[in-house]
Parts: structure tokens; C-alpha cells; sequence
């Protein structure tokens, strides 16, 4: 058992990052992420970690900084947000190429324009598809525990992948909840010492990043990224279950929430997931029988497991805090609805809902479960694409 401390999600994840002690930190400030960084470089200036902090002029100026110390064989993570992420979005794509097992905390803010410093999840559904595995957290606990986790994932041989631990800025990174933190020798124990396969500082086996990869090979170099990604699912697997040992706390691809006997179900990712649970918590009390699934990873995507666990539902709205603006539902029900399409009996629909950091309580997430409800009585899909708490 752990300490019980109040932190914020920011505090948390940098509390991780000192017990994990990376060998260099790239630094760049973008709200909501600096408190992350900030926490991290008292450390360093009061000595509490060794970890080489590198203070850079941008983002991109950070994840390049991050790249050069990973190539070099260094344990090396940086921090972002927003705009942030989408100015670092070149190098974002070279870390994955290059197999570079860097661990970078990534806290939700909505993209501009117009300018917002508030929760969306538009930063990382963004960069979905560069290569890296992505680990949503609902609370502080989840991205404290989801940090840890993430180091052996990347560096795990049969992976050499890079992580974003994503959490929603304000609500989870500024708010104060009780998490259980493990104590500094347990953490790095469990996270072990950083033994890089390739570095550009050996002689004897001297390698080349960055080359110029062109038909002959570029293919090739892009399958083997696949199929990377592919392993990484059982080694998120194999880790979480040695982490559970560790802390009796249980991870996995999603979690199910009252959902095995549920005909219908929400599909919600971080902190709405927490909502979600309180909903169907009141809904199951009147009779109705209503479920949640919370994605925890969402890259690799795991759409056996996810069509396994929502098959038996009627009736399926998957909620995403960020518009894809095709007017085919946002990023996470598009993958919902592809991984549903050999299952016949789901209805899935869509509900965009919260972005900029608009509210959603209880009261927004009963309607959508209303909807479902009445969905589930005629049989009939009223309106597939839907957004929840907007003035139309």
C-alpha cells in the first residue's frame, strides 16, 4: 500500500516523473501543462533528481531536444499541451519512426482558433495516427499510475514506441484528489534501468537516425511501425497486470462499468467517464439498465476487445470532446462504429459535446442515456450525429 496524497493531476504526473527520474527533460510552458514542468524543475534545482533540464524557446524546440537526448540513449520526456503539440506535430512524427521510447504527458486543451486554454481532447485525437500509443486517464490516480506504466510499455524491446499519457486540462491537471502514491525505490524498482538498444553514442556499434528513406525501404520501415504498435498491446497487458500486482489497482485496454446486462451504453473517455458513472449509478436505482465503457488505450486500438464488450448492447452513443468535422461523428465513434461492424444488433450514434471546456454534468450526459433509452423503445435512430449542450 501507498501513501494517500492530495494532488492535482499535474503534481501527480510529475511526482511520477521525479520517481521515475529521466535522464534529461525537455522544458517548454504552455497552460495547462506548466505546472508539470514547473514542479519537475524545483526538483532539479533543489537536487531531488539528476535529470539533466533542458530549457528550450518552443515546443518544437523541446521535442527536438527530447529526440536528440533519446538518440543519444538517454531515459528522456518532455510535456505539452494544445498548440503546443501541434507545434512540436513534425518532430511528433519523427519520434515514432525513429523508435524512440520517449514518455511525453499530454494535458487536453482545445486547439485554436479562436484561442481557448480549456479542456478538448482535439490536441491528441490529432496526432492519432503519428505512431505514438496513446493512455487517456479519468482522474489524477489513473495519469499518476498511467505515467509509471508508460515507461515499460515504450521501452519494452518488442516495442521501442513513444507514449502520450493524456489527461483533461483544468478538470483533471488543476484539480485536487486523493491518489495513492507509491514510494520512490517501489517506482523505480518496477520501472528498472533504461538500457537502450541503439544509441548514437556507442563507437563499437555505430547506427544512423534520421536518414533519407526512400522508395527502396520507407515501406518496409512503416510496417515494421505497425507492427510494433501491434505488440504493444499485449506488453500494455502484461504490464498492467504486474502493476496490479504491485498496487492491487486494475488496468486494461477500457474499463466496463455496470455494463455486462446493460442494453444500452456511452462510450467516454477521461473525465467524463467519472460523470458517465454517476448517471448510470441513478438510472440503475430507477430500472433502467444502462452501462458505460471508458477507453483507457485508445492507441493500439483494441477493436476485437471493444466489439467483445459492447456486442450484447442495443443501443451505443459514443461521446467525443473533440469534432472531426466530416458530419460523421467525431474521432472515437468512427473507430466504435468500424470495430461494431461485424456485430449486428448495436445501434451506435454519436454526441459531440464539451468543447473548449464547456460543462458537462450529470444532467447533459441523463439526456444522452434518455436518448438511448427512447432509441431502444421504437427501434428507430432519430438523428445519428448529435451535439450535446451547444446553442444551436
Amino acid at each position: 500500500m501507498g501513501e494517500k496524497k492530495a494532488l492535482t493531476g499535474n503534481e501527480a504526473v510529475a511526482l511520477a516523473m521525479k520517481q521515475i527520474e529521466p535522464d534529461v527533460v525537455a522544458a517548454y510552458p504552455i497552460t495547462p501543462q506548466t505546472d508539470i514542468v514547473q514542479y519537475y524543475s524545483s526538483y532539479v534545482a533543489d537536487g531531488k533528481v539528476k535529470t539533466e533540464m533542458v530549457t528550450v524557446e518552443s515546443e518544437h524546440s523541446a521535442m527536438s531536444a527530447t529526440v536528440g537526448a533519446a538518440a543519444g540513449g538517454a531515459r528522456s520526456m518532455t510535456a505539452t499541451s494544445s498548440q503546443g503539440l501541434a507545434l512540436m506535430w513534425e518532430i511528433v512524427y519523427i519520434t515514432s519512426s525513429a523508435r524512440l521510447p520517449i514518455v511525453m504527458p499530454v494535458v487536453n486543451r482545445a486547439l485554436s482558433g479562436p484561442i481557448n486554454i480549456h479542456c478538448d481532447h482535439s490536441d491528441t485525437m490529432g496526432a492519432r495516427d503519428s505512431g505514438w500509443i496513446q493512455i487517456y486517464s479519468e482522474s489524477v490516480q489513473e495519469a499518476y499510475d498511467n505515467m509509471i506504466q508508460a515507461v515499460r510499455i515504450a521501452e519494452h524491446p518488442d516495442v521501442q514506441l513513444p507514449v502520450m499519457v493524456c489527461q483533461d486540462g483544468f478538470i483533471t491537471s488543476h484539480g485536487l484528489e486523493n491518489a495513492e502514491i507509491l514510494d520512490d525505490a517501489t517506482v523505480k524498482t518496477f520501472v528498472g534501468e533504461y538500457k537502450p538498444r541503439f544509441t548514437l553514442l556507442d563507437p563499437d556499434k555505430p547506427v544512423t537516425f534520421g536518414a533519407l528513406d526512400l522508395q527502396n525501404y520507407y515501406f518496409e520501415h512503416k510496417r515494421a511501425q505497425a507492427e510494433a504498435m501491434k505488440r504493444s498491446g499485449k506488453v500494455i497487458l502484461d504490464v498492467a497486470r504486474e502493476y496490479k500486482k504491485l498496487t492491487g489497482r486494475e488496468y486494461g485496454y477500457f474499463e466496463k462499468y455496470r455494463l455486462d446486462d446493460a442494453e444500452v451504453a456511452v462510450v467516454a473517455i477521461n473525465s467524463t467517464a467519472g460523470t458517465a458513472k454517476v448517471v448510470v449509478d441513478e438510472l440503475r436505482q430507477a430500472g433502467s439498465k444502462v452501462g458505460l465503457l471508458k477507453p483507457r488505450v485508445f492507441r493500439p486500438f483494441p477493436y476485437k476487445e471493444i466489439a467483445d464488450a459492447l456486442k450484447h448492447v442495443k443501443v451505443i452513443a459514443v461521446m467525443d470532446r473533440a469534432d472531426s468535422f466530416n458530419a460523421f461523428g467525431g474521432p472515437v465513434f468512427n473507430e466504435i462504429r468500424s470495430a461494431m461492424y461485424e456485430c449486428p444488433a448495436p445501434k451506435v450514434i454519436s454526441y459531440i459535446y464539451g468543447l473548449g471546456g464547456r460543462d458537462v454534468g450529470t444532467a447533459d450526459v441523463t439526456k444522452v442515456y434518455d436518448h438511448l433509452l427512447a432509441i431502444n423503445k421504437t427501434g428507430k435512430v432519430d438523428s445519428l450525429l448529435n451535439y450535446l449542450g451547444v446553442r444551436e
